[in-house]
């Protein structure tokens, strides 16, 4: 059994909104050159399997079947739906769409199901993680929700209790409307003030339906905060709720557009607090479900010299050889890149680690990352029989 089963094939670069489009696939070809670059590919503990063909039988587990009838209409016509969120400028029509978006979802379910079965400890999907997409309308660069899927196919596989931990810049709003109602899937999100940014939603009092009470946890973080803070506040918050929680398995997102330097954001947390969190999952993954871990992609806009090295950094800590922070980059990598994007490509892999404070050392309240964190503990954390001013 390999430790992680990366899914991949080339065919994924053709999720593709045309040029000038934020979701360039360049980052997801970027990220794969870096990682063999890196030798990760040589690895024994990581297995590289192609996807298998996709199915609309996995699309509609987590969407109706006049939104998927609608997809395939509007990318045959050529023209919108904007009903339905289909030829917007977020979400422009293309050819192959709905081919393009259902192999997102057959490579995170695929993930899952050998996560599940034991073939493999960690799946990894650098592609996936469209957690914008609802079930009867695409979001925010998103079609389809292959992370919803994941979720959906581990609760059909057997598991009782899965838990979805988002750390993109944006709400994952897609994923959590989708389980609202459903009191065995967790989903957890830290993303900036939707007050502030798409899409929106996202507020700490969004506690889950009548039905599935704390099931949602939201932590809502003002603009511009930084990698300390940002740590700060996924520490006081996901791992009580996760051990509380239990899960059978963990599906979690990273979009890395929580960085300064993406276009669409406005928080300022750095490459190495972000390969932190990646491994604070993973050991959580370890001590309460036996491992078994889907580890995603997501947003991340800064293609050159953000979004490779966040998501070759997340390949390398699933397959059990993490990288060291401030490791330098490969010099044909950087090479390629350059020749590739006219741009100065970066040297290292993050600065080094980042010195941040635990909630336990006490609550600031002139801190504005402390109040929303502890806004969130106030609204879930009694539901969940925790102390929100303890650690």
């Amino acid at each position: 059994m390999s430790v992680a089963r990366l899914l991949w094939s080339p065919e994924l670069l053709t999720y593709d909104f045309g040029n000038g489009h934020p979701m360039a696939p360049a980052r997801l070809d970027l990220t794969m050159q870096l990682v063999e670059a890196f030798g990760l590919l040589e690895e024994p503990s990581l297995e590289v399997v192609r996807i298998p063909p996709s199915s609309d039988q996995l699309v509609l587990t987590v969407h109706d079947e006049d939104y998927v009838a609608a997809v395939r209409r509007a990318a045959r016509a050529g023209g919108p739906d904007l009903a339905r969120g289909l030829g917007t400028e977020d979400n422009p029509i293309f050819a192959t769409m709905h081919e393009a978006a259902s192999r997102l979802v057959s490579a995170s379910v695929a993930a899952a199901e050998s996560v599940w079965a034991g073939a493999t400890q960690h799946g990894v999907n650098v592609a996936g993680g469209m957690h914008h997409a609802r079930r009867a309308a695409a979001s925010g660069f998103c079609l389809y929700n292959d992370a919803a899927a994941a979720v959906q196919r581990l609760l059909d596989l057997g598991a009782e209790r899965v838990a979805y931990v988002d750390l993109d810049a944006h709400h994952g709003d897609g994923v959590e409307s989708i389980f609202w109602d459903d009191p065995r899937v967790l989903t957890l999100s830290v993303h900036q003030d939707g007050h502030t940014l798409f899409p929106g939603t996202g507020n700490p009092a969004d506690t889950g339906g009548s039905t599935a009470d704390c099931s949602a946890v939201n932590v809502a973080l003002p603009p511009r905060t930084d990698s300390a803070r940002w740590l700060r506040a996924v520490d006081a918050v996901m791992p009580l709720v996760l051990r509380e929680f239990r899960p059978d398995a963990i599906v979690s997102q990273h979009g890395t557009d929580a960085h300064g330097n993406d276009p669409l954001t406005d928080l300022n947390v750095g490459i190495d607090a972000q390969v932190t969190a990646a491994s604070w999952v993973h050991a959580l993954a370890h001590e309460l479900c036996e491992g078994r871990w889907v580890a995603l992609g997501g947003g991340g806009y800064a293609v050159v010299d953000v979004v490779p090295l966040v998501w070759t950094a997340l390949v390398a800590e699933a397959a059990h050889v993490p990288i060291a922070p401030g490791t330098p980059l490969p010099e044909p990598w950087r090479a390629a890149v350059e020749r590739m994007s006219g741009l100065d490509a970066a040297r290292n892999l993050g600065r080094g680690d980042v010195a941040w404070r635990p909630w336990s050392e006490g609550y600031d309240p002139s801190d504005a990352v402390d109040r929303a964190v502890l806004a969130t503990r106030r609204h879930v954390f009694p539901g969940l029989g925790l102390d929100p001013f303890l650690d």
